[in-house]
């Protein structure tokens, strides 16, 4: 028997009555949780088997799945469900964790990220561009990727006002270094310095930021494709979605 607190990423019906959930946990990182009966009306699992739900559970563990004994609910998130950009935006985050993270690999730093976005989220009803490139840049950072912002990241040059953002390289690089990477993205130091400040500034602290939607734009779209490049992903099907209700992404 294992006890752990956990966020459900994401749910798979399992023939008539059960569910296969994709659960990030504190302990034990992403797992594949099989929870039998949650489907039935009368289910005592039901609330714990919500997406975006977070919950303390007892577990054990079979050959392919573990296997849900117990639940009780931490804090189940409802507003994020009933309201169409919070979820959206909760769905991004979710679909972010689920694909990058290897099953069974421990990263508590991440969990409390995400538990503390998920409570942020809950209770924003604007500025929600500018809160979730804060968390895309702090997610990045503790996968291991941070980008290094502070001056070429390959000849160090902090004072060629001509810039570009190297997925390859991981950061910055001057008109100096264009031709190691010559898909790099313009960036200018107006739009540097926010995303210091994003990464730098803890999430539940934003509003004291102000920063234009035009650069959070072009952060967001400089932000997913650096992601996808080193999770070694195409797209993320969440942002479709994304797209369909907001003209901010």
């Amino acid at each position: 028997m294992l006890k752990t607190e956990g966020i459900v990423l994401s749910e798979i019906r399992f023939k008539e009555t059960s569910k296969i959930l994709n659960i990030y946990t504190k302990k034990y990182g992403k797992i594949p949780v099989m929870a039998r009966g949650a489907y039935k009306p009368k289910s005592k699992l039901i609330a714990t088997t919500q997406p975006f739900s977070y919950n303390e559970y007892i577990l054990h563990k079979g050959r392919n799945f573990y296997y849900l004994n117990q639940g009780v609910v931490i804090d189940p998130f409802y507003n994020i469900r009933e309201n169409i950009k919070r979820f959206a935006y909760g769905f991004y985050i979710l679909e972010l964790i689920e694909k990058s993270i290897p099953e069974e690999e421990e990263n508590e730093r991440l969990f409390l990220l995400l538990e503390k976005s998920l409570r942020i989220l809950s209770n924003i009803d604007e500025e929600f561009l500018k809160f979730i490139v804060a968390f895309e840049l702090k997610y990045i950072s503790f996968l291991g990727y941070r980008p290094y912002i502070d001056s070429c990241v390959i000849c160090n040059n902090n004072h060629n006002l001509n810039m570009k953002f190297s997925n390859s390289e991981g950061g910055i690089i001057c008109s100096n270094c264009f031709s190691i990477d010559p898909g790099g993205k313009s960036i200018d130091m107006l739009t540097i310095k926010v995303m210091k400040k994003l990464l730098f500034t803890p999430l539940d602290s934003l509003n004291s930021l102000e920063t234009p939607v035009n650069i959070l734009m072009k952060l967001h779209n400089i932000l997913e494709e650096y992601i996808l490049y080193n999770i070694d992903r195409k797209e993320f099907n969440s942002l479709n979605l994304l797209k369909s209700i907001t003209d901010d992404i």
